[in-house]
C-alpha cells in the first residue's frame, strides 16, 4: 500500500492514478460503503476526474440499486475516462484490500479474534466508523441537498413518511422523486 502512491507519482497516468486511489479508499474502509463516500468524493471529484454532478447522479443511482455501494466505484471510473475498463479497474481496485486483508487473516481469525487487544483495537475501529458514517451524511449528501428550508422539510417529511407512518420505502422515492420535480 506505500509503494503504491510512490509509483503512481513515478508514472504519471489516469489508470495507474484511478488503481491507486481507489486501491487506498478500499484499504481504509471498515464497517460498511458509505464510509469510503468522501474518499470517493476526494479520488474522483477533486481531481477532476469526474464532475460533481455525475457523482451526485452515480450516488443516487447506487442507492437505488441492491448491492455494495463499492460497486459505484465502477461507474465513477469508467466516467473518468468513458472507458469499461477503468470501470472494471476502479472496481477490482477498491475490492482487492478486502480480500488480501481477508486471505491474510483467515489463518489466524480464531487466536486474533480471543486476543483483548484485538477486541479494543475492534471497538475502537467501530466507533470511528459512526463518525465518518456522520461525516458522508454531511458531506457530500446533506450538504449538497439541503440547501433551503424547502429542501429540510421535505427530508423531514421523508423521515416521517419511513419512520412513523411506514411507508414503503419505493413510494417514500417516488414521492420526493414528484416533491424535487415540482419544486425545481
Amino acid at each position: 500500500m506505500a509503494g503504491l502512491p510512490l509509483l503512481a507519482a513515478a508514472w504519471p497516468g489516469y489508470r495507474l492514478a484511478l488503481f491507486d486511489a481507489f486501491y487506498r479508499s478500499g484499504a481504509l474502509v471498515f464497517g460498511g460503503g458509505h464510509v469510503v463516500l468522501p474518499l470517493l468524493e476526494t479520488a474522483s471529484v477533486a481531481s477532476g476526474w469526474v464532475p460533481r454532478d455525475a457523482f451526485l447522479a452515480g450516488y443516487g443511482a447506487a442507492q437505488a440499486l441492491p448491492g455494495p455501494l463499492f460497486a459505484f466505484a465502477a461507474f465513477l471510473g469508467a466516467a473518468g475516462d468513458g472507458s469499461w475498463q477503468s470501470g472494471a479497474l476502479a472496481l477490482v481496485a477498491i475490492f482487492l484490500p478486502g480480500f488480501l486483508l481477508l486471505a491474510g487473516a483467515l489463518p489466524f481469525w480464531r487466536r486474533l479474534r480471543g486476543a483483548p487487544g484485538a477486541q479494543s483495537a475492534l471497538a475502537g475501529v467501530n466507533a470511528a466508523v459512526v463518525g465518518l458514517l456522520l461525516a458522508a451524511l454531511y458531506h457530500p449528501a446533506w450538504s449538497s441537498a439541503v440547501r433551503a428550508p424547502a429542501d429540510f422539510a421535505a427530508v423531514l417529511l421523508a423521515l416521517l413518511a419511513l419512520a412513523a407512518w411506514r411507508l414503503p420505502p419505493w413510494l417514500v422515492v417516488g414521492l420526493c422523486a414528484a416533491a424535487g420535480w415540482l419544486m425545481g
